[in-house]
């Protein structure tokens, strides 16, 4: 089947702004949307810019704006869109690099400022530190977030606050402090109750639909919320 796809371009050392370009391709219905730009890729633009790297839904790095909604492209196949007509642009509210590859650096620094990490000053035991089925139950859930900042990119409070934790450092501060093994709490706690932090998600639940793992972000911000009322 042939299909239509018009992609967002934008070179910063020629353009003076994005503009789209169409490209049509033969695709099977059961192929995914990144072997759909890989195709245009080798055999029509070589110049066409996007990242990518498992490209099994894994690594997250090649979350985009097809059709209208954050998706990853390895996870998407073009007969899911119901439509011969593909449209593909980088995520919105970042800055765009290249064509469909955007700046992560501000994603990773609040990502980075949630401390990412186990934190227990105890002496380590000589496996592992243990942890039962019951208490990961709590964190499980968080612990799907593969870090492609598809939700953080589909929020409004991110598109307006640039200083916004956004829900992708909010989701994996949840999955420390509710970490029976972590000995941070409290300072995490303070650090998402900041100004910029989940006292600014007015729960439009754009989050939750971007999500490709089907993480409820929103649910996990909320009990954020009602840990922090004890500071």
């Amino acid at each position: 089947m042939e299909y239509s796809v018009v992609i967002s371009r934008f070179d910063p050392e020629k353009d003076r702004s994005p503009y789209y370009q169409e490209f049509l391709v033969d695709a099977a219905p059961h192929e995914r949307v990144l072997d759909v730009l890989l195709q245009i890729k080798s055999e029509q633009d070589s110049t066409l810019a996007l990242r990518k790297s498992c490209g099994h839904g894994v690594c997250g790095s090649d979350a985009m704006l097809i059709n209208g909604e954050n998706r990853l492209a390895c996870s998407t196949l073009v007969k899911d869109l119901e439509s011969n007509r593909i449209k593909v642009e980088p995520l919105p509210g970042a800055v765009v690099e290249k064509d469909l590859i955007v700046n992560t650096d501000p994603f990773w620094k609040k990502y980075r400022a949630i401390m990412p990490y186990l934190i227990n000053d105890e002496p380590p035991p000589d496996r592992e530190r243990l942890q039962s089925p019951k208490e990961h139950e709590i964190i499980e859930e968080s612990t799907r977030c593969i870090l492609c900042g598809a939700c953080t990119q589909s929020c409004p409070t991110a598109w307006a606050n640039e200083d916004y934790l956004g829900p992708a450092a909010l989701l994996k501060a949840y999955r420390f402090i509710f970490d029976s093994r972590d000995q941070a709490k409290q300072e995490r706690l303070r650090k998402v109750a900041s100004d910029h932090g989940i006292w600014q998600c007015y729960t439009a639940y754009n989050c939750v639909e971007a999500c490709p793992k089907e993480i409820d972000i929103t649910w996990h911000i909320t009990r954020l919320k009602k840990a922090s009322l004890g500071l």
